[in-house]
């Protein structure tokens, strides 16, 4: 049975960790932004949701990245999916959830910052890199595995790791990118966490939005057709 979720001061109804899980690999990918402007946040969620993701992992590399999560998940839209990045330590975890952060993802596994995601009913992504690592995150109750840098590895590495561990439920984060999406998720991840590769640095400099659009929608196509075979 899922836990309740938590109740919400703005009215909207509140997911429990359950149910993020389920939406954030319904949705199959995660934008990992981590920019120098964090008054463009706000835009870029705007232009990626319009092309059909509306997840973001804001990491704790940009600035006032607490206010900025408050701001997104007061004042954005309700299928906005916003949560916290290179988190290292429970602190930082208990202080981006009560600012509205859904999930927590870490570059490292610290079962500290696992253990904290959980008390506070939301789902702990750590990083991890070989199959004893992930295996261990797994074991302490990572809601997903953030293989990281998975560019080191390829595709074929989740395969190999996948064939005599089924059950782990991995999410590669570097290497991807909107056209190469789907590869991922045919290895067997459950969602991607995408970067630079989706967030044009020269088109969020330049407030081309439609370019952002653009990206996710190549990256939503290609997640779809995926999950079509």
């Amino acid at each position: 049975m899922h836990e309740r979720g938590r109740g919400r001061a703005d009215g909207r109804a509140a997911l429990n960790r359950h149910e993020i899980v389920e939406r954030l690999t319904e949705i199959g990918g995660v934008a990992v932004v981590r920019l120098g402007d964090a008054g463009k946040v706000a835009k870029v969620a705007e232009a990626l949701a319009a092309g059909g993701l509306p997840a973001l992992e804001i990491t704790m590399t940009t600035p006032n990245a607490i206010e900025v999560i408050r701001e997104l998940t007061r004042n954005g839209a309700p299928e906005w999916m916003i949560g916290v990045g290179s988190v290292l330590d429970r602190e930082t975890a208990e202080r981006a959830v009560a600012a509205g952060a859904k999930y927590v993802v870490s570059p490292v596994f610290k079962p500290e910052v696992v253990e904290a995601a959980h008390e506070l009913n939301v789902p702990a992504m750590p990083g991890a890199f070989t199959p004893t690592e992930i295996q261990a995150a797994h074991e302490a109750g990572a809601d997903i595995v953030k293989v990281f840098p998975a560019e080191c590895v390829g595709t074929a590495f989740f395969k190999a790791v996948l064939a005599p561990m089924p059950h782990l439920r991995l999410m590669p984060t570097g290497g991807v990118t909107p056209e190469n999406a789907g590869e991922w998720l045919r290895a067997g991840a459950v969602a991607v966490g995408i970067g630079s590769a989706l967030l044009d640095k020269k088109a969020i400099d330049s407030g081309d939005w439609a370019r952002l659009t653009e990206n996710a929608r190549t990256m939503r196509a290609g997640i779809d057709a995926a999950r079509q075979k």
